[in-house]
């Protein structure tokens, strides 16, 4: 009996630990692109279509996923001044709930971009809508409001003629953002329960569309919130706002930074990779300034780095020199940052097409692709075996699980 008790005890920790993570912020829980322990499906077509839900309003805002709700944001109206907030059901892709507000801030954006251009984040219990106009919208799942700042109102001169990007990430019971313009740049720190600011500190008065990073903990050092500008990249401690180091080299306003294994991979001078050391410091490993992202964040996995160039061309380049491995063509432009999950890349161009690429040492090759005939300029997630992108009009499911296509509209 003590043995079967122990069986189904081992058996029962073995099945979760194959349960996978949510996806609760751009690029992922640890904001870095790779979905840990996901397999999805790799031949992508009409049948690993899940479903397919209408949205109320355009968005470049990538999808996160919290247990079975997948949640997007959305702008409307002639100024885009309407705030959307979209619970959808994982399962069917029928809508939960839809919240609407009305934007404090600035809403004009170039014609591509929209109010709705930053990805939403999750702690698990609430939710955290940021908008263009640089609305914060707190809610728990259920869809109740929970907070509302308003800091285009608060900082009416941060803001830039083309529209802000930067998605906000949670760290702890911390929910940080980034506002950057030429006329006035600041982050800060605001509590996830409250939404009072815990700190705030004055950033470089440059345009910027970068979103905020995660540096792990480790044994020696804290868990850091990584913040880039045309500057470089600041370590900061998201308790307190104080800056830990300083990486001053200089970095893009538009690919973020992303981290793997305790290093940090930076669009800086085509690509740079540092470590952190002892004593608030860093060094540097390498620089290649021949891989060099376009509106892409790196990708860092399995031993390579991946940026997709403004051509869109894919390169590979080995994580501890830099070298570059191999490169790619892919066919039309891409805005979305791809995600990696179970040795594949997940592409998808702003003509709607999507690529799936097995990565190797020595090349990438494309195992798949679809059409979607449909405009896309968010980065996916993927979460439970499926995977979500957004259109304009639409959200998309996709899994192996399921043979046919359902619809929402």
């Amino acid at each position: 009996m003590r043995l079967r008790i122990m069986f189904m005890l081992l058996a029962t920790g073995a099945a979760s630990s194959l349960i996978a993570a949510d996806w609760r912020q751009f690029r992922g829980n640890a904001a870095n692109s790779v979905a840990v322990g996901e397999s999805l499906p790799t031949e992508l077509s009409g049948d690993t279509i899940a479903w397919k839900a209408s949205l109320p309003g355009r968005g470049l805002s990538g999808p996160i996923v919290v247990g079975e709700q997948v949640f997007v944001s959305a702008s409307s109206g002639y100024t885009q001044d309407r705030l959307h907030v979209i619970s959808i059901n994982a399962a069917d892709g029928s809508t939960q709930w839809e919240r609407q507000f009305i934007a404090t801030g600035r809403t004009l954006t170039h014609e591509t971009m929209c109010n709705a251009t930053p990805t939403m984040a999750s702690d698990g219990q609430r939710v955290f809508a940021f908008f263009s106009s640089n609305d914060l919208i707190c809610l728990d799942l259920a869809g109740n409001l929970q907070w509302f700042r308003g800091f285009g109102s608060e900082f009416p001169n941060a803001s830039n003629s083309l529209g802000m990007s930067s998605s906000p990430v949670i760290v702890g019971k911390t929910v940080v953002v980034q506002v950057e313009s030429d006329a006035e740049a600041f982050a800060c720190g605001v509590d996830v329960e409250s939404g009072v600011t815990l700190w705030q500190i004055d950033r470089p008065h440059a345009a910027n569309w970068t979103s905020p990073s995660i540096l792990p903990a480790t044994n020696d050092t804290p868990e850091l919130v990584l913040l880039q500008s045309s500057k470089g990249l600041a370590a900061v401690d998201p308790t307190s706002g104080t800056i830990v180091w300083n990486f001053d080299k200089g970095a893009s306003t538009i690919p973020s930074s992303t981290v793997d294994s305790g290093s940090i991979v930076i669009p800086s001078n085509g690509l740079t990779a540092i470590r952190p050391a002892t004593g608030n410091t860093f060094e540097q490993l390498w620089n290649a300034s021949s891989i060099s992202p376009g509106t892409s964040s790196p990708v860092v996995v399995d031993g390579m780095a991946f940026v997709l160039n403004s051509a869109g061309v894919l390169t590979a380049g080995e994580t501890t020199s830099g070298e570059r491995l191999w490169q790619l063509r892919l066919r039309g432009k891409f805005s979305s940052t791809p995600i990696a999950a179970n040795g594949y890349l997940y592409l998808f161009n702003e003509d709607g097409n999507a690529f799936v690429v097995k990565p190797e040492k020595d090349k990438g090759t494309i195992v798949s692709e679809l059409d979607l005939a449909e405009k896309i300029l968010c980065s996916p997630g993927a979460a439970d075996g499926a995977l979500y992108v957004r259109s304009d009009e639409h959200l998309f499911k996709f899994s192996k699980r399921h043979q046919g296509r359902l619809s929402t509209e």
